[in-house]
């Protein structure tokens, strides 16, 4: 089965528990999103908001229970690409001392596992990296391809993000959340708001759901009650498979 990730940013104050609503179309397709947008959509997770007080442990093991009975929780727990790219994601979070179910977080929100995924704004591949933000880390065009080609290599795309993503985590006091609304956003746009996440819907929709995504991914024994969601990205539309042409 694929999944999809749909665009369903309502936000009406700190609302004080995130949702996670879904439903599965004729062709075997999930959907995702933050609001049950119509009759079609059920509730899959609901989990604490980032402003709620950790709940007791009875209470997420409860929470946890419910959401692996749920026919939904094989989509983001199994999905193929992510037992595809396990063993990359686990060597590249290690490597960066991060946590190997944030990277998969990262990528089931930016690209929804798919490698070749192109935004219109230009970022790339599973971690959608920015060609600059490549090139920041070594990245060049030379006889082996262009930035752009380089960044659509699983490989050099996990490097080069997990990478990002811990420099984020030491400029911003391994504060998560503002790490990752400065993945979203960029370190600019934080800097700009106080150190704060942005008033941005999108932006303070995609902290939510990394986090809660992250939660998913880690291992029942691991799992704490820090995540929560709220949906943006990956449209169909928003990506594209033509090839990037190489520099003459």
């Amino acid at each position: 089965m694929r999944w999809i990730l749909v665009v369903a940013i309502a936000l009406h104050g700190a609302a004080a528990h995130a949702e996670l609503w879904a439903y599965i179309d004729e062709q075997g397709v999930a959907h995702f999103a933050a609001t049950q947008i119509d009759a079609r959509y059920q509730l899959f997770f609901k989990g604490r908001s980032s402003l709620d007080r950790a709940p007791a442990d009875a209470i997420e093991r409860e929470a946890r229970a419910a959401l692996e009975r749920s026919s939904l929780y094989r989509l983001v727990s199994d999905h193929p690409n992510l037992r595809r790219f396990a063993p990359l994601i686990e060597q590249q979070a290690r490597g960066q001392a991060l946590d190997p179910a944030l990277v998969k977080a990262v990528i089931a929100v930016e690209s929804a596992f798919e490698p070749s995924a192109v935004s219109p704004k230009g970022a790339l591949g599973l971690m959608q990296v920015m060609q600059e933000t490549g090139v920041r880390y070594g990245l060049v065009n030379d006889r082996r391809g262009t930035v752009a080609q380089k960044l659509l290599d699983p490989a050099i795309n996990v490097r080069v993000g997990a990478r990002y993503l811990r420099d984020l985590l030491a400029t911003f006091g391994n504060d998560l959340t503002l790490a990752l609304a400065a993945y979203n956003a960029g370190e600019q746009s934080v800097r700009q708001w106080g150190n704060r996440v942005p008033p941005f819907a999108e932006t303070r929709a995609y902290v939510d759901m990394v986090q809660q995504f992250q939660t998913l991914y880690r291992p029942p024994q691991q799992v704490t009650a820090a995540a929560s969601s709220r949906l943006r990205l990956e449209l169909p539309a928003r990506k594209s498979r033509a090839p990037i042409a190489s520099n003459p």
